[in-house]
């Protein structure tokens, strides 16, 4: 007898159906087929003990199992609900009409419980594309793939009640999410505040215009003078994020199992990885390609400390990913892509004895040691980086004293404010929403100078012998002022301003 129960294989960020059809005939044998991975091949292991627990049993017949379409690598455990039940229905052990209105996936214990799954967001997004009833999974998974709309999702525990439900023994019950009431939940309170930085003023408006503007930024101070603490705070003056945002980035968190219970992610993510970490983690890859931190950090924002301490390797496979915002990688049978839509944030000591250019601390490094330190990041990813500041250690008076600064709330108003006049900016524009991510093309267009504010750019860029890159940064950054600070165009004192906050592009610092 023939039955087939439809799974699914997750590829980048989207789903594809793949039908399970379960054959089984007189003679012996256990067949599986469809390019499974070693996961796949050891399931009927797990699906003899987990049906023999149950009361049930794998028929002593010739059993062929095909994964279609055949020619599509399949990989990890999931796919042994669908199996197990495939099997059952095929065996005549349980009845098979309703199966195939569904999508079932799910890893079993030997005892027939069932184990979380990854990419429960995107099937369950393609199963609704695709006309399925219904969804069942893991409960564990249930309320991630409960936000999609129009589609029934049932979260089950044991394998005994999806075999109740098929033979009409039982019902399932189903996982209602409230998809508005999860995106708004806990965005009044961020956990990091920048109420609680002491001081640091020149330093957190550089952080409200990086924000405003979708800035890459780096942090040049020595050690203890709070780079990290700042860096932590600035996803709590992002904008909120919106529900199709919200949505995007719970799919890419969902492909590596990192939802479970919190379902619809309504928080800016912060990625901050060690700075051990190889460049496929940090972009992706692998034998089975997952997103990377940059993927991680989609929507969000990538904290890199210590960046001189990173391979040089690693940081150089960022500057695509930085200018195309997206990571594509590539294997002999297909090609992935991860969007990758982040804010980088990095800092690092202005030397390697972490003091240079304070007076008040002793010179311990060479000029040579300096180059040797400075030139391990390169000039293009440099480049790619708008805004350069300097963090200064905090004097003890301003570390005493127990007022409050100003709030995260207070802050993100101001910069939702700047953000939707450039939303309305761009509005006629395909995937243009804020100004860091304008061309060349419209830097000329939506940053036009005035004869005095061309000249104080000329003189700049002479000066500090700024590259091309560099020039079309500064623009950007003095647009997003020149945003704050509610002007229509961008004047002489906004190009001042942006100007500042190039440290590493002036003499002494790169030799």
């Amino acid at each position: 007898m023939l039955v087939k129960v439809f799974g699914s294989a997750v590829f980048g960020v989207e789903a594809t159906t793949i039908t399970v059809e379960v054959n089984i005939d007189t003679g012996v044998g256990y067949h599986l087929v469809g390019l499974p991975d070693n996961a796949i091949k050891e399931s009927n292991y797990r699906i003899a003990a987990a049906l023999k627990n149950t009361g049930y049993s794998i028929p002593v017949k010739k059993i062929t199992l095909n994964m279609a379409p055949a020619d599509l690598r399949k990989e990890g455990s999931a796919y042994d609900l669908p199996l197990a039940v495939g099997i059952l229905a095929a065996s005549g052990q349980i009845k098979g009409e309703k199966i195939t209105d569904y999508v079932i996936m799910g890893e079993l214990s030997l005892d027939g419980s069932l184990q979380p799954i990854k990419g429960a967001l995107p099937i369950a997004i393609k199963a609704r594309e695709e006309g399925f009833k219904g969804f069942i999974l893991p409960i564990a998974n249930a309320k991630e793939a409960a936000i999609v709309d129009g589609l029934k999702v049932y979260g089950v525990e044991n394998i005994r009640e999806v075999i109740d439900y098929f033979d009409d023994a039982g019902e399932l019950t189903q996982t209602i999410v409230d998809t508005r009431k999860e995106f708004y939940k806990g965005l009044e309170f961020p956990e990091f505040d920048f109420a609680d930085v002491k001081g640091q003023e020149s330093i957190k408006r550089c952080m409200e215009i990086a924000a405003a503007g979708g800035h890459n930024i780096i942090l040049i101070g020595p050690p203890g003078a709070g780079k990290t603490m700042l860096a932590k705070r600035l996803p709590s003056i992002l904008p909120p994020m919106t529900l199709h945002e919200a949505l995007e980035t719970t799919k890419i968190h969902s492909v590596v199992g990192r939802v479970k219970e919190v379902g619809l992610l309504n928080q800016r993510p912060f990625r901050a990885p060690h700075h051990t970490i190889s460049d496929v983690a940090l972009v992706g890859g692998g034998s089975y390609p997952q997103p990377g931190e940059i993927s991680l950090a989609h929507n969000g924002v990538l904290f890199l400390d210590e960046l001189p301490e990173f391979k040089r390797t690693v940081l150089e496979v960022m500057r695509q990913p930085l200018e195309d915002r997206e990571v594509t990688i590539s294997r002999a049978r297909f090609t992935v892509t991860y969007p990758s839509s982040f804010m980088l944030v990095a800092s690092m000591n202005p030397s390697p004895g972490g003091y240079f250019n304070d007076p008040n601390a002793p010179v311990t490094s060479s000029p040579m040691e300096m180059q040797r330190y400075m030139s391990k990041i390169s000039g293009p990813l440099l480049d790619r980086i708008d805004i350069h500041i300097e963090v200064t250690p905090v004097p003890f008076e301003k570390l005493a004293d127990e007022r409050k600064g100003e709030s995260s709330v207070a802050i993100r108003e101001r910069v939702t404010t700047a953000r939707a006049l450039q939303t309305q900016r761009f509005a006629h524009l395909e995937n243009i929403h804020y100004n860091a991510q304008m061309n060349t093309k419209q830097i000329r267009e939506f940053c036009a100078l005035d004869a005095t504010s061309k000249e104080l750019l000329k003189s700049a860029m002479e000066r500090l012998n700024l590259s091309a890159r560099a020039y079309d940064r500064i623009l950007k950054v003095a647009r997003t002022i020149a945003d704050l600070n509610g002007s229509e165009n961008v004047e002489g004192d906004h190009i001042s301003e942006a100007i500042q906050y190039r440290s590493l592009d002036r003499e002494g610092w790169l030799g």
